[in-house]
């Protein structure tokens, strides 16, 4: 006899319905909008009716009650909407939740001024690689990335550094939800080469994203490990590829790893023993 299903903590009775039919559509409005708006550097009315697909009117109502709540703030001047100081708050609730940003902000200063390039601290969200935390480079040209902004696994330096520490099957499923799209020419689209890729990953420690998120841009990375031996986060460095040159990515790779291990040990982790 059948077992009758166990109810998911956190949930009420009757919960386990399709999410389309749990969710709120004015919540869902909102919270659209406030990714959209995060993404930006501020946006017109028009705009985010174009870009969520809803009406002015009804875009305006949403923005009105997000306002009213601190989360985004208009410049009538210019008529822009832009995010506001609460969600930065509430945004920040979620970085305190973990020591990660905490404990890497220092190895990122390290990093930088040991490469003189921008380092980064990212995580992962579900299929998508999440930046969290950067220390900038001098250098008036460089890389830069937006707390919050999403970067796909198979075109990221950080993404492919944990996907090469993944067991086949998530990493298989990570590339199965959100396909393999084509940044740049040389981005890997297909998953025979990019498996190929994640082997020479894991055997040297580090991994390069060589202008296949965007074309004049590398990036060196490198995993860090929870205490699980799982990816938790990644470290990188990321700059012009005139300036971050194949050569100097391959003297860089090192001294990324080492940096990436110094946050594992931090946070209690210990780096995963996965073979190539």
């Amino acid at each position: 006899m059948n077992e009758p299903q166990r109810r998911r903590r956190g949930r009420p009775r009757g919960s386990d319905a399709k999410p389309e039919q749990t969710t709120v559509q004015a919540l869902d409005r909102g919270l659209g909008i406030l990714r959209t708006l995060a993404a930006t550097e501020g946006l017109s009315l028009t705009a985010l009716a174009e870009a969520s697909g809803q009406s002015p009117a009804t875009v305006y109502r949403v923005l009105a009650t997000l306002e009213a709540h601190g989360f985004v703030e208009t410049d009538p001047a210019r008529q822009l909407w832009f995010i506001g100081a609460e969600a930065f708050r509430i945004g920040s609730a979620f970085i305190g939740r973990s020591n990660l940003v905490e404990r890497g902000r220092p190895v990122l200063r390290d990093l930088m001024v040991l490469t003189g390039e921008t380092a980064n601290l990212a995580i992962a969200d579900r299929e998508e690689v999440v930046f969290v935390s950067q220390v900038e480079t001098h250098e008036p040209i460089r890389a830069f990335f937006r707390p919050g902004t999403r970067s796909a696994f198979h075109a990221s330096g950080i993404g492919k550094a944990m996907m090469a520490h993944y067991p086949p099957a998530r990493a298989a499923a990570i590339l199965k939800a959100r396909g393999m799209a084509r940044f740049t020419e040389r981005t890997f689209t297909e998953p025979e080469q990019l498996a190929e890729e994640l082997r020479a990953i894991r055997a040297r420690g580090w991994a390069m994203d060589d202008e296949e998120h965007t074309a004049g841009m590398r990036c060196i990375a490198a995993p860090i490990f929870d205490v699980n031996g799982e990816p938790t986060g990644g470290l990188s460095i990321s700059g012009p590829a005139g300036r971050v040159t194949r050569e100097r990515a391959a003297a860089f790779g090192p001294a990324v790893r080492e940096a990436a291990d110094r946050v594992t040990a931090a946070i209690g982790g210990h780096r995963s023993q996965a073979k190539a």
